[in-house]
């Protein structure tokens, strides 16, 4: 199973959402994520289906909201993520409120040290 491009359509309206809120920006080339403090927190599938990371409760309700499910990437279930519908993609009043508590979420979890490389003794 190969990996799926994101769409020119999916990208506009992903980088609208982002655009929402101040603090968040686009990650990556190939693989598309925001993230803060060493933890990711949107992410693209390899299925080309946007996932956001939500708490437990907020998770819950949102998968029954909007009857989705739990975001899949090579062949993996992602636990703490749900799948956006491709309509709600482009719903970003909606979305919005969602990726608000996405950050807010992930600001609240114990940052993850960065992985700089170790540099030579001369």
């Amino acid at each position: 199973m190969g990996k799926k491009a994101v769409s020119e359509e999916q990208l506009a309206a992903y980088d609208r959402l982002l655009d929402s809120h101040p603090k968040i920006e686009r990650k990556g080339k190939n693989l598309l994520y925001t993230s803060v403090n060493g933890h990711m927190f949107t992410v693209f599938s390899t299925e080309a289906k946007l996932g956001i990371r939500l708490p437990k409760a907020e998770r819950e309700a949102f998968l029954t909201e909007f009857d989705t499910t739990i975001l899949e990437s090579y062949g993996h279930n992602m636990p703490e993520y749900v799948t956006v519908p491709d309509d709600l993609l482009e719903d970003t009043r909606t979305l919005a409120p969602y990726l608000a508590m996405s950050y807010d979420y992930v600001t609240s979890l114990k940052p993850k040290p960065t992985k700089k490389p170790k540099k030579k003794k001369k």
